[in-house]
Protein backbone atom coordinates (compact mmCIF):
# COMPACT_ATOMS: atom_id res chain seq x y z
CA UNK A 1 0.00 0.00 0.00
CA UNK A 2 2.85 2.40 0.74
CA UNK A 3 4.06 2.08 -2.87
CA UNK A 4 0.64 3.20 -4.08
CA UNK A 5 0.77 6.17 -1.67
CA UNK A 6 4.24 7.02 -3.00
CA UNK A 7 3.01 6.79 -6.59
CA UNK A 8 0.13 9.15 -5.82
CA UNK A 9 2.60 11.52 -4.14
CA UNK A 10 4.59 11.46 -7.39
CA UNK A 11 1.47 12.31 -9.38
CA UNK A 12 0.86 15.30 -7.14
CA UNK A 13 4.48 16.33 -7.70
CA UNK A 14 3.75 16.42 -11.42
CA UNK A 15 0.59 18.43 -10.71
CA UNK A 16 2.41 21.09 -8.70
CA UNK A 17 5.24 21.39 -11.21
CA UNK A 18 2.78 21.92 -14.06
CA UNK A 19 0.68 24.18 -11.82
CA UNK A 20 3.73 26.38 -11.27
CA UNK A 21 4.01 26.91 -15.00
CA UNK A 22 0.34 27.85 -15.24
CA UNK A 23 0.55 30.13 -12.17
CA UNK A 24 2.96 32.44 -14.02
CA UNK A 25 5.27 32.93 -11.02
CA UNK A 26 2.30 32.72 -8.65
CA UNK A 27 0.68 35.78 -10.24
CA UNK A 28 -2.53 33.89 -11.16
CA UNK A 29 -4.48 33.01 -8.01
CA UNK A 30 -6.29 29.89 -9.22
CA UNK A 31 -3.24 28.03 -10.52
CA UNK A 32 -1.19 29.31 -7.55
CA UNK A 33 -3.64 27.81 -5.05
CA UNK A 34 -3.76 24.57 -7.05
CA UNK A 35 0.05 24.44 -6.98
CA UNK A 36 0.31 25.03 -3.22
CA UNK A 37 -2.40 22.48 -2.39
CA UNK A 38 -0.74 19.94 -4.70
CA UNK A 39 2.61 20.57 -2.99
CA UNK A 40 1.13 20.01 0.45
CA UNK A 41 -0.57 16.78 -0.61
CA UNK A 42 2.54 15.54 -2.39
CA UNK A 43 4.84 16.21 0.57
CA UNK A 44 2.38 14.74 3.07
CA UNK A 45 2.00 11.53 1.07
CA UNK A 46 5.77 11.30 0.59
CA UNK A 47 6.32 11.74 4.33
CA UNK A 48 3.80 9.00 5.06
CA UNK A 49 5.40 6.60 2.57
CA UNK A 50 8.81 7.24 4.15
CA UNK A 51 7.53 5.64 7.35
CA UNK A 52 7.55 2.31 5.53
CA UNK A 53 10.58 2.46 3.24
CA UNK A 54 14.13 3.76 3.14
CA UNK A 55 14.35 7.53 2.68
CA UNK A 56 16.63 7.23 -0.36
CA UNK A 57 14.27 4.84 -2.09
CA UNK A 58 11.15 6.88 -1.35
CA UNK A 59 12.75 10.17 -2.37
CA UNK A 60 14.38 8.69 -5.47
CA UNK A 61 11.16 7.15 -6.71
CA UNK A 62 9.15 10.28 -5.87
CA UNK A 63 11.52 12.59 -7.73
CA UNK A 64 11.80 10.14 -10.62
CA UNK A 65 8.04 9.97 -11.05
CA UNK A 66 7.90 13.75 -10.86
CA UNK A 67 10.75 14.27 -13.32
CA UNK A 68 9.49 11.82 -15.94
CA UNK A 69 5.85 12.82 -15.56
CA UNK A 70 6.61 16.52 -15.69
CA UNK A 71 8.80 16.07 -18.77
CA UNK A 72 6.05 14.10 -20.52
CA UNK A 73 3.43 16.70 -19.58
CA UNK A 74 5.79 19.43 -20.81
CA UNK A 75 5.96 17.67 -24.17
CA UNK A 76 2.17 17.31 -24.31
CA UNK A 77 1.12 20.70 -22.94
CA UNK A 78 3.97 23.08 -23.74
CA UNK A 79 5.59 21.59 -26.85
CA UNK A 80 8.83 20.86 -24.97
CA UNK A 81 11.51 19.07 -27.03
CA UNK A 82 10.90 15.38 -27.68
CA UNK A 83 14.10 14.38 -29.40
CA UNK A 84 15.48 10.87 -29.13
CA UNK A 85 18.28 11.56 -26.60
CA UNK A 86 15.83 13.26 -24.24
CA UNK A 87 13.37 10.36 -24.49
CA UNK A 88 16.21 7.89 -23.99
CA UNK A 89 17.30 9.52 -20.75
CA UNK A 90 13.71 9.77 -19.51
CA UNK A 91 13.56 6.02 -20.14
CA UNK A 92 16.73 5.61 -18.09
CA UNK A 93 15.06 7.39 -15.18
CA UNK A 94 12.15 4.93 -15.51
CA UNK A 95 14.62 2.04 -15.38
CA UNK A 96 16.07 3.55 -12.20
CA UNK A 97 12.61 3.83 -10.62
CA UNK A 98 11.81 0.23 -11.50
CA UNK A 99 15.20 -0.86 -10.20
CA UNK A 100 14.69 0.88 -6.86
CA UNK A 101 11.30 -0.76 -6.52
CA UNK A 102 12.73 -4.18 -7.38
CA UNK A 103 15.55 -4.09 -4.84
CA UNK A 104 13.82 -2.29 -1.98
CA UNK A 105 12.29 -3.91 1.02
CA UNK A 106 9.95 -2.14 3.37
CA UNK A 107 10.25 -1.24 7.02
CA UNK A 108 7.34 -1.40 9.41
CA UNK A 109 7.15 1.51 11.86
Amino acid sequence: MHWIILFIAGLFEIAWAIGMKYSDSFSKPGPAVFTIVSMIISFALLAYAMKFMPVGTAYGVWTGIGAVGTAIMGIILFNDPKDLPRLFFLGMICVGIIGLKAVSGSQEP
